[in-house]
C-alpha cells in the first residue's frame, strides 16, 4: 500500500509538467505582501513553539497508572485499535510524509504556469504548513490523550514518556494533508481548465489516507486522531491559498458618473461601487 500510495502521488505531480509552455505567461492568481505574510509566519512559528514546549512539559505515565488503563474507557468508535503497536507501520508512515512535505513544493515547480510565480507559492506552502503545524502544536500541548500502543504489552520506553499522552491529533495526516491538498488547490488555480483535475485531488486524498492507515497500524493514534488531523490538514492546504486569491479579494472604487435627470437638469458625482 506503501508503494501504491507514493506512486500514485508522483504520478500526480508529474501530471501538472503537461501544461503547455504558454502557461508560463500566465498571472500569479495570488495576492502576497512580505510584510503581511512574513508577519503571519513568525507568528505561526511562534504558536507552533509554544505548544511543543508545553507539551514537552507533560510527565509521562508511570508503569502503575499504565497499568490501570482500560479499554472500555475508549469510545467505541476508537477501541478497535486499542492496543495496536508495529515499528515497520510507524516506518512506513514517516516514509510516505516527510518526503511528501519535501517533494510536494519541489514537483509543483514542474508546472510551467507555477514555475514563473515559484517563490511566491512557496511562501505560501510554508505559511501553510505552519499553519497546520500551530493548531497541531496546539493542540497535543493542551489536550492530553493516550495513544492506542499504551493499552497493549509493547512499545518499550516509549511507554512512559510525554509523547505516550499526544495522541490528539495526527500530526502525521494532518501535514501530509496540508501538503497533497495545497498542491492540488495550487494546480487548481494555476491549471482550471486542466483534464488532470480529477486525478490531481483524488491522489491529494489518497496520500494522507494511507498514512492515516499506517499510524493506526502503528498504535500511534486512533481514527478518530487521523479523522480530525486529516480534516484540519485538508482544510489548511486549501483555505490559505484561497484567502491569497486574487479573483476572491474585494474592494472600494470610485468612478467620476456625470449625466442627466429625468426633470432635465444634468449633475455629477461620484460612484461608489464594489469589486467582487
Amino acid at each position: 500500500m506503501k508503494q501504491h500510495a507514493t506512486f500514485l502521488f508522483v504520478g500526480m505531480l508529474s501530471l501538472t509538467a503537461g501544461t503547455p509552455a504558454t502557461a508560463q505567461e500566465t498571472p500569479s492568481p495570488y495576492h502576497t505582501r512580505f510584510a503581511v505574510d512574513g508577519s503571519i509566519i513568525l507568528g505561526e512559528a511562534a504558536v507552533s513553539a509554544f505548544g511543543l514546549y508545553r507539551s514537552q512539559q507533560r510527565s509521562g505515565l508511570t508503569n502503575t497508572q499504565i497499568a490501570a488503563l482500560n479499554k472500555n474507557d475508549i469510545p467505541r468508535f476508537d477501541r478497535f485499535s486499542a492496543g495496536y503497536y508495529s515499528q515497520s507501520a510507524q516506518t512506513t508512515s514517516d516514509l510516505i510524509c516527510y518526503p511528501t512535505l519535501a517533494i510536494a513544493p519541489g514537483l509543483l515547480a514542474l508546472n510551467p504556469a507555477v514555475r514563473s510565480h515559484y517563490g511566491q507559492v512557496l511562501a505560501l506552502y510554508v505559511q501553510t504548513v505552519l499553519a497546520t503545524d500551530a493548531i497541531f502544536a496546539t493542540a497535543i500541548g493542551n489536550v492530553t490523550r493516550y495513544r492506542p500502543y499504551l493499552y497493549g504489552p509493547e512499545g518499550g520506553d516509549l511507554r512512559n514518556g510525554h509523547i505516550a499522552t499526544n495522541s490528539f491529533f495526527s500530526g502525521h495526516a494532518g501535514h501530509t494533508a496540508t501538503a497533497t491538498f495545497f498542491v492540488a488547490k495550487v494546480f487548481h488555480d494555476f491549471n482550471p481548465d486542466s483534464p488532470a483535475q480529477p486525478y490531481v485531488w483524488g491522489a491529494a486524498a489518497v496520500v494522507p489516507a494511507a498514512v492515516a492507515y499506517f499510524r493506526i497500524e502503528a498504535g500511534k493514534h486512533f481514527l478518530s486522531d487521523n479523522i480530525v488531523g486529516y480534516a484540519v490538514g485538508a482544510t489548511m492546504g486549501v483555505v490559505v491559498p484561497q484567502l491569497h486569491k486574487v479573483a476572491g479579494r474585494q474592494g472600494l472604487s470610485l468612478a467620476p458618473l456625470q449625466g442627466v435627470n429625468v426633470n432635465g437638469y444634468s449633475y455629477s458625482g461620484v460612484l461608489l461601487s464594489k469589486q467582487l
